[in-house]
C-alpha cells in the first residue's frame, strides 16, 4: 500500500488564545486540551478540521464549523477532499494516539511536537474506502457514546436519589443532626512515595494514588507498585473493606468505598477514612463528598478560596448531616442495585472498545 505524510497533505496550525478566554454562556465551542470543548463568545475559524490537543490530556477531536482554540491545541485540515476525506483522517489520528502520549515529551506537563503530527503515514485510499471505513467506524463509535450516556445517567440517577433521600446544601443541615467528620470516622493519610522508585509493571508493593479514586469506584488502573529502596515502606498497610479513600489533590474530595481487602502502600495524596458504621454507612460517607453538601465544603474552602490542596484536618473538619443509619442503608442498598446495571455496561462497553480496536488495527495497522 502506498502512503504520503500528513504534513504533505495537510495544514497544520495552533489556536491563538489563553485557555482562561472562554465563556460560561458563549455561543461558539472553544477547544482547549480537555476532552469537552468550553464556550467562547467569538470565533476565529470556520472549517472542517481535526483538532489534538498539543498537551495536557492529549486527545483528539472531529470538528466542523465556527470555532475557536486554545494556543496548545493544533488545528487540522485537509488540502484536497477529493483525495481524502476529513473524517477519514480523525481516524488515523485517533488510533496513534497511544502512539503520540508515548512520543510526547516535557516535565510536568507533556507536550506533542509539530514533527510527530507531519510524520504520520497516511494510507492513499480511494474516497470509497475512506467512505466505507468512516462509516463502520462512526457508526461504531455512535454506539459506544450511547452506552456512555446510559452509564453517565446511571450516576445521575445515584446523585438525584441521594438528594431526594437527605437534601442538597440548601437543606441538609437543618434536617439532620449535624458534626465533623472527626467525629464519626477516624482518619489517616498515606506516606511520600519517590516516582524514581516505584514500577508499572507489578514489581513491588501495590499502592493507592488519586488516580485510582473515582468518583464512587475504585479506578483499576494506573497502579504503580513500590521498591523498598528510596521509599518508607514501615507504614505498609491493609486496605479494609468499607474504608473511605478520598483525593486529597488535583480533584478534592472525590471519594469511593473499598470493596475488597487490599494489602500495600497509600500514597500521601489520598486519605483513608473509617467510619464507625454505627452511625455512618461508608457509601453515604464517600458519596457526600462527591456530591453537593461536602463538595461545596471543599470548592469553596473555609475562607471563601478553592482548595487545590486537601488535606487531613480540612477533611476532618467538614461539617456532615448524619441522617439514620437505616436511612443511609436503604441509600447503599440501591446504590448496589444502580452499581449492577452498571457493572452490565461496562462489561458491554468493553467489548465495544475491543471491536473499535480491533477495526482500527484492520485498517490502520
Amino acid at each position: 500500500m502506498e502512503y504520503v505524510k500528513l504534513g504533505d497533505i495537510s495544514k497544520i496550525r495552533t489556536g491563538k488564545l489563553d485557555a482562561n478566554s472562554s465563556s460560561v454562556n458563549g455561543k461558539y465551542p472553544f477547544f482547549t486540551c480537555s476532552k469537552e470543548p468550553l464556550k467562547i463568545d467569538n470565533y476565529s475559524y470556520d472549517c472542517e478540521c481535526v483538532l489534538v490537543a498539543g498537551n495536557g490530556d492529549l486527545n483528539v477531536k472531529y470538528y466542523n464549523g465556527k470555532f475557536d482554540a486554545y494556543q496548545r491545541t493544533y488545528i487540522i485540515e485537509v488540502n484536497n477532499k477529493n483525495e481524502f476525506d476529513t473524517k477519514f483522517i480523525y481516524l488515523i489520528i485517533e488510533s496513534k494516539i497511544e502512539e503520540l502520549r508515548n512520543k510526547s515529551i516535557g516535565g510536568v506537563i507533556k507536550y506533542i511536537k509539530l514533527g510527530d503530527l507531519t510524520s504520520i503515514d497516511i494510507p492513499k485510499l480511494s474516497i470509497c474506502e475512506q467512505e466505507r471505513i468512516i462509516d463502520n467506524c462512526f457508526r461504531l463509535n455512535d454506539v459506544i457514546k450511547i452506552k456512555k450516556n446510559q452509564m453517565t445517567k446511571l450516576n445521575e440517577l445515584i446523585k438525584s436519589q441521594f438528594v431526594e433521600m437527605f437534601g442538597n446544601s440548601n437543606n441538609i443541615f437543618k434536617r439532620w443532626d449535624v458534626d465533623n467528620i472527626a467525629k464519626v470516622a477516624s482518619v489517616t493519610v498515606g506516606i511520600v512515595i519517590t516516582p524514581s522508585k516505584y514500577y508499572t509493571d507489578n514489581s513491588g508493593i501495590k499502592t493507592f494514588r488519586s488516580l485510582n479514586v473515582g468518583e464512587m469506584k475504585i479506578k483499576d488502573s494506573d497502579w504503580v507498585y513500590l521498591t523498598e529502596e528510596g521509599n518508607n515502606l514501615n507504614k505498609k498497610s491493609i486496605l479494609h473493606e468499607n474504608q473511605v479513600l478520598v483525593v486529597r489533590s488535583g480533584k478534592p474530595g472525590i471519594s469511593c468505598v473499598v470493596t475488597k481487602e487490599y494489602e500495600g502502600c497509600n500514597a500521601i495524596d489520598v486519605i483513608i477514612a473509617t467510619p464507625n458504621t454505627e452511625i455512618i454507612n461508608p457509601v453515604y460517607l464517600a458519596s457526600y463528598t462527591n456530591y453537593e453538601p461536602g463538595m461545596n465544603q471543599i470548592i469553596n474552602g473555609q475562607n471563601g478560596v478553592a482548595q487545590k490542596h486537601f488535606n487531613v484536618k480540612s477533611y476532618q473538619s467538614l461539617r456532615i448531616a448524619i441522617p439514620p443509619i437505616e436511612l443511609q442503608n436503604k441509600f447503599a442498598d440501591f446504590v448496589k442495585q444502580v452499581d449492577k446495571q452498571k457493572f452490565e455496561f461496562e462489561k458491554q462497553l468493553k467489548k465495544l472498545e475491543e471491536l473499535k480496536a480491533s477495526l482500527m488495527q484492520e485498517y490502520f495497522g
